[in-house]
């Protein structure tokens, strides 16, 4: 693959996440957040499936998706249990 094909799917998957996600600091649910994950998911696997090639970016974002809903959990967690 060449390096234009490969900035051409980024701006791809950029422009996808730009229109269709929040950024994770800005999400205040948690269904909103397993939401995104899983799209996200999807998407990374579409990428890998289709052209052998993901964004290192786009798996940073979903770590940044996941520790926001990790966050999310744990707070439940200890108000429940307090």
């Amino acid at each position: 693959m060449s390096e234009f094909e490969k900035r051409k799917l980024e701006a791809d998957l950029k422009n996808f996440t730009t229109r269709n996600f929040e950024r994770p600091g800005d999400c205040r649910n948690l269904d909103q957040i397993r939401f995104y994950v899983s799209e996200l998911c999807l998407k990374i696997d579409e990428y890998e499936r289709r052209f052998n090639y993901v964004p290192t970016w786009a798996y940073a974002l979903l770590a940044q998706y996941n520790m926001v809903q990790n966050s999310m959990l744990h707070t439940q967690f200890r108000d429940a249990y307090a």
